[in-house]
């Protein structure tokens, strides 16, 4: 047998098995035709524009919702709460004061803290109200009481704000630590800000704020975009800012092939396809392109509210302009797999190309 008829031969069995030659990832149908089965547990969706409307209504999966509270104008001035500390100095130029010796005129009455029931106790006079007033109200009803036992005492009054009246910023910012609260509308950014910004390097970063047994959650840049959602802090209040914990998976014949943290807080299929680096232009199938999720059972439904199985694959046609522009409003959640399917003509091309090899070689041969 001479090398040409050796040759063909070899394209003959290539051709045959082109097949079975190695490969970097499945081809969509031997995905998605698996669904036709009565065994199948998992259901396929093309991402169209009739399907958007569907998934709107279905659940989020993969990372938990967090509600936030919306911004409400406070006052501006400080509020004496309980666990404070205030300093009082009484002035008394009277000869006969019960408050303070004749040389001295005043009397310093420093670090008293406000009982939980928001009182303070002063010589002669007993307990005064002073939580819920501003520092001048309290010292205006200091005074007022001292009235009783000195006529012509005058009062001063300075507040150190205690727990009560301070706030926690948690990680994620330049100084972390426990800050007093300055008035009443002092608000998430104003205490980001005092804490020395956003820490370099997290990425899409997160709000937490711990009020009282609840946790609400948002993102930085939402309160950045939207200054409504700026919330003002309540004493004891803890914010903690980190970065986005969402992730979604790129593999099969993806541009990349990595686990890929969310850049924003919502990530569109098109942006998915964008950081994940496209598509592998030698063997990727564009039209192919499947995200792979699964639905807790509690989602499933026969009607319009949930998909009918527990795993689902969507599917995306990027030759299409409207699997393009479906792509771009489709979201992606955290858990997400993006599998990149391989070209149906993939194992041709590489047969194509032995072929090229082959008769390269035949013609060495033969000469």
């Amino acid at each position: 047998m001479n090398g040409s008829l050796r040759a063909a031969c070899l394209v003959v069995a290539c051709l045959l098995s082109a097949c079975a030659l190695p490969r970097g990832a499945a081809i969509e149908s031997e995905v998605v035709n698996a669904a036709d089965a009565e065994s199948a547990d998992f259901s396929v969706y093309p991402v169209t524009r009739a399907l958007l409307p569907t998934i709107a209504h279905w659940p989020v999966t993969g990372a938990k919702h967090y509600g936030w509270i919306t911004a409400s104008a406070g006052s501006s001035s400080r509020i004496i709460r309980a666990g404070d500390v205030i300093d009082i100095i009484v002035w008394d130029a009277s000869e006969n004061s019960l408050l303070v010796a004749p040389e001295q005129r005043q009397l310093s009455l420093p670090q008293m803290r406000v009982s939980p029931a928001g009182s303070v106790f002063l010589p002669y006079v007993g307990n005064v109200q002073v939580a819920g007033n501003t520092p001048e109200t309290a010292r205006e009803r200091v005074q007022d009481a001292m009235s009783a036992v000195a006529p012509s005492a005058q009062v001063q009054l300075a507040l150190t704000e205690g727990r009560g009246n301070s706030v926690d910023l948690v990680g994620g910012v330049g100084a972390p630590g426990s800050y007093p609260m300055p008035d009443r509308n002092y608000t998430v950014l104003s205490l980001i800000a005092q804490g020395g910004g956003v820490a370099a390097g997290l990425a899409n970063p997160q709000i937490r704020l711990v009020r009282g047994g609840s946790i609400y959650g948002t993102s930085v840049n939402r309160l950045f975009e939207e200054p409504r959602l700026d919330t003002r802090l309540q004493g004891g209040d803890k914010v903690i800012v980190e970065a986005d914990e969402r992730y979604f998976l790129s593999v099969g014949a993806a541009g990349r092939e990595s686990l890929h943290p969310f850049t924003k807080d919502t990530v569109s299929a098109m942006d998915a396809v964008a950081i994940i680096g496209g598509v592998n232009d030698a063997s990727a199938d564009p039209a192919g392109v499947l995200i792979l999720r699964e639905y807790p059972r509690a989602a499933l439904s026969a009607g319009q509210r949930g998909p009918l199985k527990q795993r689902v694959v969507f599917t995306l046609d990027l030759t299409e302009a409207d699997g393009l522009f479906s792509a771009r409003n489709f979201p992606i959640y955290s858990g997400d797999v993006i599998y990149v399917t391989e070209s149906p003509i993939g194992g041709v091309r590489t047969v194509f190309g032995l072929i090229g090899t082959t008769f390269g070689l035949a013609r060495q041969v033969s000469q």
